[in-house]
């Protein structure tokens, strides 16, 4: 717990995990119309509580992994949720590219947080 020890790369990964969850949140809170959009077009039947779902789950595991309060969890969590994150995103936009809106950057990050999972 509160391990900031930036000499080890498990601890910077851990960190900035948690760092890049807090951008999507606050942009989903900036435009919710959009997410409940994005939502709608994957076929979730409550889009409007799923938005702010995830707001709260991502601020909530963000913290801890910039913390490191109970970070593992956090990091598993969070690997769970970027790996469904780039299923959707590939079943609605059928791309890999995330230039493209497709896979690739959630994948990348849920790899990232599982990596965190399994080395705190």
């Amino acid at each position: 717990m509160f391990n900031f020890d930036l000499t080890n790369g498990y601890v910077v990964l851990r960190i900035i995990c948690g760092l890049f969850m807090l951008p999507n949140a606050f942009a989903k809170l900036r435009n919710p119309d959009a997410s409940v959009g994005f939502f709608k077009s994957a076929g979730f039947v409550h889009p409007h509580l799923l938005v702010y779902f995830t707001i709260i789950f991502e601020i909530v595991v963000g913290i801890s992994l910039v913390i490191g309060i109970l970070a593992t969890y956090a990091a598993g969590l969070t690997a769970a949720f970027m790996f469904v994150a780039a299923y959707v995103d590939y079943k609605v936009h059928k791309t890999w590219l995330w230039t493209n809106h497709g896979c690739e950057y959630p994948l990348f990050w849920g790899i990232c947080a599982l990596i965190v999972a399994f080395n705190i």
